[in-house]
């Protein structure tokens, strides 16, 4: 006789993905990690062949055969629109790894992760931007997420890009001066912006390191820069703006209710990035909390998992302890 598993729980996001397998009274009978699931760029079945492998690695550690699988929770990065989550959805399906599926965006694992019951809001700013509300009624708020096309602005990404267009227009001229004309170059070793510039264009430096130039303009912006701080300012009000956006939309304004701050670059807990948040998330949602979220998400997935099968309160903690200790 096999293991059984209740829920498969898999947080996968552009870099990497975690796969829990969790028993019906809510122990972890086995983890892996995966690489990174990117339909976008590989397609939808090459996609899903990388949670395959992880999957497969957790199975391996059960240390017995597999036994029945109740239901695949699975909170995927690129699932952007209801419309690409029904379509991973039916991918999974197609895979047969379990009796029901439910695909969701990854940014709910950060916040399911973060509390007690499905009810608050989470901002997830890494390389991008993304924000979803819950409510016990099983109500969402969510944005597409997917760009400047869908009215995005900040994560890390656009964070870099903001701080090297204000620093080549500060170095010939056309804007005002600002110390990242000397910050973002120095970091690579370089003494001009026209270096970086050029060393970016022709691909000395690849693209993909552009993301090492945030933590510089947040150190740009806390020795005083007018400039590296405007930029911090305006990403606290972008995430104030979607949190109280979804806020409203749940009807959770006037509430005491969470509001979970997750991904690398809200995460780093920059004081002056979060303190802002949470003076102007103070006056736009007086009785929201905003608190940083510490949980990993597939416990997120693993939860949202849990909350399908209708276990509850003892199966709940169990898990939540194991992810603590």
């Amino acid at each position: 006789m096999g293991v059984n598993v209740a829920v498969v729980a898999v947080d996968a996001g552009n870099s990497k993905t975690d796969v829990a397998l969790i028993g019906q009274d809510g122990t972890v009978l086995s983890t892996a990690r995966g690489g990174g699931f990117q339909p976008p760029v590989v397609g939808v079945e090459a996609a899903v062949d990388v949670l395959a492998v992880a999957l497969e690695r957790a199975v391996d550690g059960l240390g017995g055969p597999l036994g029945s699988v109740g239901h695949v929770s699975a909170c995927l990065a690129n699932a952007d629109l209801p419309v690409e989550e029904a379509e991973l959805t039916r991918a999974l399906e197609a895979r047969g790894w379990a009796a029901t599926v439910e695909v969701r965006n990854d940014t709910f694992a950060v916040l399911r992760a973060g509390v007690d019951e499905p009810r608050g809001v989470a901002v997830v700013c890494g390389a991008g931007i993304n924000c979803v509300g819950m409510a016990p009624d099983g109500r969402t708020a969510r944005f597409p997420a997917i760009g400047r096309i869908s009215g995005d602005w900040g994560g890390g990404s656009g964070l870099a890009e903001e701080a090297l267009w204000f620093a080549a227009r500060a170095e010939d001229g056309r804007g005002e001066p600002t110390e990242l004309v000397r910050a973002l170059p120095g970091h690579f070793g370089l003494g001009s912006m026209y270096a970086l510039i050029e060393a970016l264009h022709r691909g000395a430096i690849p693209r993909a390191r552009r993301h090492e130039l945030t933590p510089v303009l947040f150190a740009t912006a806390a020795a005083g820069d007018p400039v590296a701080d405007s930029l911090v300012e305006r990403l606290a009000e972008e995430v104030v703006a979607l949190a109280s956006v979804a806020l409203a939309r749940l009807e959770l304004l006037e509430e005491e209710v969470p509001v979970l701050l997750g991904g690398s670059v809200l995460a780093a807990r920059h004081p002056r990035l979060n303190d802002r948040i949470a003076e102007l998330l103070a006056a736009r949602a007086p009785k929201a909390v905003a608190r940083v979220v510490a949980q990993p998400p597939v416990l997120g997935a693993a939860l949202l998992g849990l909350d399908r099968t209708g276990a509850a309160g003892e199966v709940h903690r169990r898990l939540r302890a194991q992810y603590a200790a």
